[in-house]
């Protein structure tokens, strides 16, 4: 659950009276415990706590006439995205265009003379690593060691 409107879907169980929203990003938004009393009014034990009636009052204050249907509508505004089964899915995003896999077989053959006349063991694994991914560094320049 990211947002309060994913709240809307647990309206349905109507024996749901403990709720435990610890360690969830709707904590962090204002009024959650509010809105939650005023939504799910079966709940008894919120986050661990009992739900008192001076809490339910102040819900019902917050959340009644015009101003409280904009406190609602505004959080149903902010729905995030749920799976529907049968619905179509949304389109992916393009993949990335796919990195340069087969260098010359020259800028091989230098990578590997690189790796022969490597210095140290990391310039050797950063050679090597640059060999299986394709990507060819300007061979005739040093390489850079990180010396911690």
């Amino acid at each position: 659950m990211q947002d309060l409107s994913d709240l809307e879907s647990l309206k349905s169980i109507k024996s749901l009276r403990y709720l435990s929203l610890m360690r969830n990003p709707i904590l962090n938004k204002p009024n959650y415990r509010l809105y939650v009393i005023h939504s799910l009014p079966q709940i008894r034990v919120l986050d661990f706590q009992r739900i008192k009636q001076r809490e339910r009052e102040a819900a019902a204050r917050m959340f009644s006439g015009k101003k409280g249907e904009k406190l609602v509508n505004g959080a149903m505004r902010n729905k995030t995205n749920k799976f529907v089964p049968g619905a179509p899915l949304a389109k992916p995003p393009a993949p990335p265009p796919p990195a340069k896999k087969n260098p010359q077989r020259n800028n091989i053959a230098a990578i590997k003379a690189a790796i022969a006349n490597a210095k140290s063991l990391e310039e050797v694994q950063k050679l090597e690593m640059m060999l299986k991914t394709g990507h060819v560094p300007d061979i005739q320049q040093p390489m850079a060691v990180d010396r911690r």
